[in-house]
């Protein structure tokens, strides 16, 4: 094993490989700088996501923000959002409030792990090489409610149900460094 590598792997690459979708933002582009709007020291603005060519069968979906270069053994998760019906293909700029007001009726997100509720945006320690931002769609085979999940949820329950229930993934990765 290589420890002198600067970056630990993306998670996903780890994991057993669903079918692959496409995700864009009009705030984001996909490996480079993200913008300081949607980082922790300014305004913390959720990014615009929209997705296409998800699964047949899909009923739901989760949407997440993982920093796997925090300084934790398990990275940190920067936003989780769960029970968007599968009819939602996209999250407005700023859909990540505290309040979930952005989010359609009946969606729900979890709290950080810094415990803010909604977006948290990216705050790497100062002078850290850049840490990678993986935003992820996540395609699943239930309705929304079946996770039996909620705000009060943690984001590593929300994963490991997501897990038994994916049928396709897709993903953006932007960086960020103070």
């Amino acid at each position: 094993m290589d420890f002198t590598r600067p970056y630990p792997p993306d998670p996903y690459t780890l994991l057993p490989a669903p079918a692959v979708f496409e995700l864009k933002s009009t705030d984001l582009i996909d490996g480079e700088r993200m913008p300081d709007a949607h980082a922790a020291h300014d305004r913390t603005i959720s990014p615009a996501l929209e997705w296409s060519g998800y699964p047949e069968g899909t009923r739901s979906f989760v949407v997440t923000c993982y920093d796997p270069d925090a300084p934790t053994p398990m990275g940190y998760h920067h936003w989780t959002v769960g029970d968007l019906p599968a009819d939602v293909t996209s999250l407005e700029t700023g859909a990540g409030a505290p309040d979930g007001s952005g989010l359609p009726t009946g969606a729900f997100q979890t709290r950080s792990d810094g415990h803010t509720p909604g977006f948290e945006g990216a705050g790497p320690p100062p002078g850290d090489h850049p840490h990678r931002y993986i935003f992820a769609v996540h395609a699943l085979d239930v309705a929304p409610g079946e996770l039996g999940l909620g705000p009060d949820s943690t984001n590593a329950q929300v994963a490991f149900n997501v897990y038994f229930h994916l049928l396709g993934r897709a993903t953006l990765t932007a960086t960020y460094s103070r």
